[in-house]
């Protein structure tokens, strides 16, 4: 079944969604306008706070605005581990489909685990994201002609906690910036989304062990793939490769096997089993990702 049907748009509101992404630039008060995405082209709320996957931002731009709105979005992620459990809270805006504005806070909480590192029960490292990301190129949606993709330059400065302590783990500093570039492409004729990043980065566990250590930045890749059951219901997975940095600790790469499901048009829920691999020594870290996202 194409996703078109699923959709259930048919030609004519296709060529009116045209009309409304191909008018000139907002001119006056009257032609701003709120809303105006399909269902789930807006991506979800990753741990960083970027509009995208779980674990990857995608090019896509954060909010249900067209090029004549503002939209947003705030969500709360939850991540289950074995030894550790992980939160974050974040919010962002986009602004007429073209830049973003994200900010994050996250907490790894150690529980037990903390007595086990000799850093105390509970103990809980946190850091700040603030990003921004411009798309450049292309749109993953009316671009159904193309081969190109839509895609997207992001910054995100990262700032983490317990400074001293990172210092004692091996990490040269306690906050850091990360720079990428993503691709993405929405191929509705086959139910498809492609998206690839390329990431600029020196962060341990993501920033929250500090960034830095034995080795320099690297550019790491990073991939997504999902399939649109329904025009509500999005499944797939993402892959993350991750620096390698503290001695004292292997690092793995992550990935994760979703299911995004539009409850409505402001409200999407997010599930997934997430493999985070090793964490300051101890290994299969793997869990329950859950994720509520609100949007306009």
């Amino acid at each position: 079944m194409k996703i078109t049907a699923r959709f259930n748009i048919h030609a004519a509101t296709i060529a009116t969604a045209l009309c409304i992404f191909n008018s000139p630039p907002v001119t006056t008060a009257q032609t701003f306008e709120n809303g105006g995405k399909l269902l789930l082209t807006r991506g979800v709320s990753t741990v960083g706070g970027a509009a995208g996957g779980g674990i990857v931002p995608w090019a896509l731009i954060a909010g249900n605005e067209t090029d004549r709105g503002i939209g947003g979005a705030a969500s709360a992620t939850y991540i289950d581990l074995p030894d550790y459990t992980v939160h974050s809270v974040s919010a962002s805006a986009g602004f007429y489909n073209r830049f973003e504005l994200s900010y994050a806070h996250q907490v790894l909480n150690t529980g037990d685990t903390g007595t086990a590192l000799g850093i105390g029960q509970g103990a809980e490292f946190k850091q700040d994201i603030i990003g921004a990301k411009v798309r450049v190129l292309g749109d993953a949606v009316f671009d159904q002609d193309k081969w190109l993709p839509q895609m997207a330059v992001g910054l995100t400065y990262k700032s983490a906690d317990q400074s001293a302590l990172l210092g004692a783990l091996g990490a040269e500093n306690s906050d850091g910036v990360e720079a990428y570039v993503s691709a993405t492409k929405i191929i509705l004729s086959e139910s498809l989304l492609l998206s690839g990043t390329l990431r600029y980065t020196d962060a341990n566990q993501n920033g929250l062990l500090g960034f830095g250590g034995q080795n320099a930045p690297s550019l790491n890749p990073e991939v997504s793939l999902g399939y649109m059951v329904s025009r509500r219901l999005l499944i797939g997975g993402e892959y993350r490769v991750k620096p390698d940095n503290l001695a004292f600790a292997e690092e793995d790469d992550w990935l994760d096997i979703f299911a995004a499901y539009a409850i409505n048009d402001n409200m999407t829920a997010t599930v997934a089993y997430a493999d985070l691999g090793s964490i300051a020594t101890f290994d299969e870290q793997r869990g329950l990702y859950l994720s509520l996202q609100l949007g306009f």
